[in-house]
């Protein structure tokens, strides 16, 4: 590969990178643009797998950095939380030696339908403008039962896992999108680390990919986390829902994710 394919790489890497930030800090589902864009690069599934960890750390840190400065978190709650979440996510890791696209493609069919139903139908947001953001929240015995599970999931697949988690806390924790974005951007940065030091152990990791796309990932989470006050719960959430319809159409078939990165990457001669 000539010194300019290199470059335009990277330069791709950087931008899907920051609307795969931007995606994930609002909503989720970036990680199908990242594994896609692996796997077209040419990255086997379990090393664009490993590799997207990387790029997930250090998004979610910025956002997580960018909240807690504008008291939108309320840390102690999000360690809670955290820590079933991190104890299945490590599990998780340990199971994914191997993963099936048809595996995945499963899980994630039936999340996004589950929470896109739910967000349809769910009328409590019609009611609540507060954003319960930077508040103690109210935990029972069972969420941390959630999180555990949550955080296997998040180690063994991750595609999707910021769905499953918004679920979770809007449905089963009353909280409000932008709120629920806050704790799910927050426990999936305490848990990741652990899951990328398993894929590294297993050589699973391609650093050069993981850190340019890390990159455009920093980029997006500070704009999203930025404006995502100003932005509003309902822009959020229709934001959410549009990048639900997107990610459910890929899977079922009805547009390619995949070949529109690869017509695009063939037409710059990539």
């Amino acid at each position: 590969m000539d010194f300019v394919s290199e470059y335009a790489i990277e330069i791709i890497l950087v931008l899907s990178g920051v609307l795969v930030g931007v995606i994930n800090t609002l909503a989720g589902g970036g990680a199908i643009i990242t594994m896609t864009l692996f796997t077209v690069l040419g990255l086997p599934i379990s090393v664009a797998n490993g590799t997207n960890r990387i790029a997930v750390v250090l998004q979610n840190l910025t956002a997580s950095v960018a909240f807690i400065r504008k008291r939108m978190l309320h840390i102690s709650s999000g360690i809670k939380l955290a820590i079933p979440a991190v104890i299945g996510n490590i599990i998780g890791s340990m199971v994914a030696t191997h993963i099936s696209d048809a595996v995945f493609k499963i899980c994630m069919a039936v999340v996004l339908t589950v929470v896109l139903v739910y967000m349809i139908f769910d009328q409590s947001h019609k009611q609540t403008t507060h954003i319960h953001g930077g508040h103690p929240l109210d935990t029972k015995f069972y969420h941390y039962i959630w999180f555990l599970l949550l955080g296997f999931y998040g180690g063994y697949i991750y595609i999707g896992l910021g769905y499953v988690i918004l679920a979770v806390t809007i449905w089963s924790m009353k909280l409000d999108i932008i709120t629920a974005n806050v704790i799910k951007g927050f426990i999936i940065f305490l848990a990741t680390p652990f899951s990328l030091v398993i894929f590294i152990m297993n050589d699973q990791v391609d650093y050069a990919y993981g850190l340019w796309h890390g990159l455009g990932n920093i980029l997006g989470a500070m704009l999203a986390s930025h404006f995502a006050m100003s932005w509003g719960v309902k822009f959020v959430r229709l934001f959410t829902m549009a990048i639900l319809v997107v990610c459910f159409a890929d899977l079922v078939g009805l547009i390619s994710l995949k070949g529109m990165m690869s017509a695009m990457l063939e037409a710059l001669n990539l």
